[in-house]
C-alpha cells in the first residue's frame, strides 16, 4: 500500500475542515434578512416576510453584579456558533449600584463591546436601557441612545429597547407613553428606520393597555412583552392576543423558563405552551440570562468561568432547555 505523503495528508485535513458542518460557515442572519421593519403586527425582513428571531439576553451590565463578566466577544461568538442565535440583547443596567447613572463610561464600553461583537457575527442586537425607573432619567437615556444611534444607526443590526420593565404603578398613559415619545423623537432625528421597542406597564406585561392607547405618528415601533413560564400563563397570553388583534407588534425581549423572581423549577409544560404561542404568531424572543448567578434562570452553572471555553456541561437545566429551543427555532 502506498504511504501518503505529508502534502496529501495536509490536503485531506484541509478538505475535511472545509466540508465539516459548522454554524460559523452559515450566512450571517443580517445578510439573510437585511433591514427589519414593522408591518401591521409583524416584524418583517427586507423582503417583507414575517420573521421571528431568537437568542440570549445578557444579564444586567452593572459593575460588580457578576453578569458584566460575560460582556466579551467570545460569548457572542459562542451563542452564534453553538446556539445558532441570530439576535442578542445587551442589557445596560441603569440603576442601582454600578449602573449607567453611577458608571456611564464603564457601562457604555460594555455596550460597545457586545454591539461590535454582534455586528462582527452578523447578528441583530437589541440595545436595552435596562431599568424599572427609566422615566427618572430621561436626559441620560436620550444622551445614551443619541450616542448609540450616531454610531450604529446606519447598521440594520441595531434595535433600540428604550425601557426594559416599567413597574405596575407606572402608568402607561401618564408616564410611559410620554417618556417613549420623547425617546423616539430623539432617536428618529438620527436613525430614521431601525426598530424601537417600547416597554409596557407591569414589568412589560400590560400590552393590552398599550394597545388601547398606542403610540402614533412613527414607523417601526414595537412593544415589549415579558414572561416567566413558572408564573405567567394563559392570562398573559390573553393580553398578548388582545394587543396583536389591535395591530401591535410584540417582541419578547425577555423570557424565563422559571418563576418571575428568576428562581424556582423549570416549568417545561408552560415553556412549551409559550413557544407554541410565539411560533404561531411569529414573535421574536430572548431568553434570560447569560450569567452564572446562583439562580435557576441563569444559563450557566455557578462554577462556570465567565471567560472559559464552554461545553454543555457548563449549562444549567434552564440553559440546556434554552439552547435546545433557540437552536431548533432558528432552523425553521
Amino acid at each position: 500500500m502506498k504511504k501518503p505523503t505529508l502534502f496529501s495528508l495536509l490536503f485531506y485535513v484541509l478538505l475535511s475542515a472545509c466540508i465539516s458542518p459548522s454554524n460559523s460557515g452559515l450566512p450571517h442572519p443580517v445578510d439573510l434578512h437585511g433591514q427589519l421593519s414593522i408591518r401591521g403586527n409583524q416584524l418583517v425582513n427586507a423582503k417583507g416576510e414575517a420573521v421571528a428571531l431568537s437568542g440570549p439576553s445578557f444579564f444586567w451590565s452593572n459593575t460588580g453584579w457578576g453578569g458584566n463578566a460575560f460582556y466579551h466577544p467570545k460569548a457572542v461568538k459562542y451563542f452564534k456558533n453553538e446556539w445558532n442565535a441570530n439576535i442578542i440583547r445587551v442589557a445596560i443596567g441603569v440603576e442601582p449600584s454600578g449602573g449607567y447613572i453611577e458608571e456611564p463610561d464603564e457601562n457604555y464600553k460594555r455596550a460597545l463591546t457586545l454591539i461590535n461583537a454582534g455586528l462582527k457575527q452578523g447578528l441583530y442586537v437589541i440595545v436595552d436601557w435596562h431599568s424599572h425607573h427609566a422615566q427618572d432619567y430621561p436626559e441620560e437615556a436620550k444622551a445614551f441612545f443619541s450616542k448609540i444611534a450616531a454610531r450604529y444607526g446606519d447598521k440594520p443590526n441595531i434595535i433600540y429597547e428604550i425601557y426594559n420593565e416599567p413597574l405596575r404603578d407606572t402608568d402607561w398613559q401618564k408616564t410611559i407613553k410620554p417618556y417613549a415619545i420623547e425617546l423616539i423623537q430623539t432617536i428618529r432625528k438620527i436613525d430614521p428606520d431601525n426598530i424601537i421597542i417600547v416597554g409596557t406597564q407591569s414589568w412589560s406585561q400590560d400590552v393590552d393597555k398599550a394597545a388601547a392607547n398606542p403610540i402614533e405618528g412613527f414607523d417601526n415601533i414595537a412593544y415589549a412583552l415579558h414572561f416567566y413560564a413558572g408564573t405567567h400563563k394563559e392570562k398573559l397570553r390573553k393580553k398578548a392576543r388582545t394587543a396583536l388583534q389591535s395591530g401591535l407588534a410584540l417582541v419578547v425581549t425577555e423570557w424565563g423558563t422559571v418563576n418571575a423572581d428568576g428562581d424556582g423549577p423549570v416549568d417545561y409544560q408552560s415553556v412549551d405552551e409559550w413557544m407554541s404561542f410565539l411560533s404561531e404568531h411569529k414573535i421574536s424572543h430572548c431568553n434570560w440570562s447569560a450569567n452564572n448567578k446562583n439562580e435557576s434562570s441563569s444559563m450557566f452553572t455557578p462554577e462556570t468561568r465567565p471567560k472559559g471555553k464552554w461545553a454543555d456541561d457548563n449549562l444549567s437545566e434552564s440553559g440546556k432547555l434554552a439552547k435546545k429551543i433557540i437552536s431548533e427555532w432558528n432552523k425553521q
